[in-house]
């Protein structure tokens, strides 16, 4: 992993450290392992931006404290000019790029992701978190798994999904797919 996913482990852990809770007491708020929460704050393993997310809210924090250390300060409105929001590669195949980072108080979290072809076998990685998001795949062709079911969704597709169920993305014919995420 980057340096980037360890400066997010390190903020992770000072916030952990700042509430005075244990690991147990995290993993146990998240419904997660303790060891998975551990490879959280390790720096070398991914951690699902759906976690930072719901994070961020249950403590009442900035999203945008966590991944880049920054504040937001804007509460009128901010802009985010193509290609300039703040950008984190949770792994190689999955890009991220925050779309409300300068926004304090969002009560939702836009993301612009983009998913790099993964050659085959593939195994897919599936998430949970404990909310809803939205889907709208901007260019490629998107496979998501939930629940059990694989969708298909194509260049201007979109699919409003409950997150607490088991869900993965691959992009297909061996090319990139770009969509926009919401979390909310």
């Amino acid at each position: 992993m980057d340096d980037q996913i360890k400066q997010i482990a390190e903020r992770l852990k000072g916030l952990r450290d700042a509430l005075d809770l244990s690991v147990q007491d995290m993993a146990k708020q998240f419904d997660i392992p303790v060891s998975e929460y551990e490879q959280y704050e390790s720096g070398n393993s991914d951690i699902p931006m759906s976690f930072l997310c719901a994070l961020a809210k249950q403590y009442n924090i900035e999203l945008t404290s966590l991944i880049s250390g920054g504040d937001p300060h804007m509460s009128s409105y901010f802009v985010t000019r193509k290609g300039k929001g703040i950008s984190v590669e949770r792994v190689k195949e999955y890009k991220y790029q925050a779309l409300a980072s300068g926004f304090k108080n969002s009560k939702a979290e836009p993301f612009l992701v983009t998913v790099e072809p993964k050659p085959e076998p593939f195994s897919m990685h599936l998430n949970t978190h404990p909310t809803q998001e939205f889907n709208l795949v901007l260019s490629g062709r998107l496979m998501l798994h939930f629940a059990g079911k694989e969708l298909i969704l194509e260049t201007g597709d979109s699919i409003y999904f409950d997150a607490r169920k088991p869900h993965g993305m691959k992009a297909l014919d061996g090319k990139p797919v770009q969509f926009l995420a919401i979390i909310l």
